[in-house]
């Protein structure tokens, strides 16, 4: 385990962690990556001001779990559910609820659908195109449709090969609103692209890794310690193929607040 220490968000008042710390809720996000012409690049999000959670922070596609997630209708190609209850190291029926978040969240915030057929179709054509795509978004944030549902009705399965498992974090105890994260890694398959299309952010953009934390650093940017470490991480593979293809060590990351008499500091022990 490595101890690090990250900023305290400026001008955010210091809060003492309650003796009934708000209880977590399951999220999945995923780094939604391709190569560029000067290096790997990730889609990310700059989150509206006003939102309750993050608001005005760099961060990557995903949310909280539906309960309908966990169905087991859902329609399902790639390993399978036991084998990412394997790797992620918690139950199946979990497991099925956090990997349909990832792939749900994705096409809900950037219209990019992780899924496809036995006759490799273009997933957004067997949905009616992309005004088709575009309404089934909408009824999916309404929650109108389930995305077992949309996958079942246009024939197409979750294509859980196409993710890769990365990092689980914690929301810190003193945090009014708090998810228990997992992290994922997806290149964007051929013929999609990822537009940003969601009323929780203002911006979306294509960005190098490098490039954000720069920005991060210059205060450009705001990004969260979880953001700051995965795009490191992204920085060091350099390609989509490597951060695909590596196997980081994972353990649950939950960061403190620690008074270092020279400042207040989140600090985390990452595996």
């Amino acid at each position: 385990m490595t101890t690090r220490d990250f900023p305290f968000a400026a001008g955010r008042e210091l809060l003492e962690v309650p003796l009934d710390p708000v209880p977590v809720r399951q999220a999945a996000t995923v780094m939604l990556l391709r190569d560029g012409a000067v290096g790997l690049e990730v889609f990310m999000l700059r989150r509206v001001s006003t939102m309750a959670f993050a608001p005005s922070m760099h961060v990557f596609p995903g949310g909280g779990v539906d309960l309908r997630d966990a169905t087991e209708d859902l329609p399902w190609a790639g390993p399978d559910v036991d084998d990412w209850a394997r790797t992620m190291d918690c139950p199946p029926d979990e497991v099925r609820a956090l990997v349909a978040a990832a792939a749900r969240e994705v096409f809900e915030e950037t219209g990019v659908l992780l899924a496809g057929d036995d006759e490799g179709s273009d997933p957004v054509e067997r949905l009616g195109g992309t005004d088709a795509a575009a309404r089934a978004r909408q009824a999916l944030v309404g929650r109108e449709l389930s995305f077992a549902e949309l996958l079942g009705g246009a024939g197409l399965r979750l294509r859980s090969d196409l993710l890769g498992y990365r990092a689980h974090w914690i929301t810190p105890e003193i945090e009014p609103r708090r998810y228990d994260t997992r992290f994922f890694v997806a290149e964007v398959p051929p013929g999609q692209e990822p537009d940003g299309e969601t009323t929780e952010a203002d911006r979306a953009e294509w960005v190098r890794p490098q490039d954000v934390l720069a920005a991060a650093e210059a205060g450009e940017a705001r990004l969260m310690p979880p953001t700051i470490v995965c795009l490191e991480q992204l920085q060091a593979a350099g390609s989509v193929s490597r951060a695909l293809g590596e196997r980081p060590a994972i353990a649950p990351v939950m960061p403190v607040l620690v008074d270092t008499g020279a400042g207040t500091v989140m600090r985390a022990e990452l595996p």
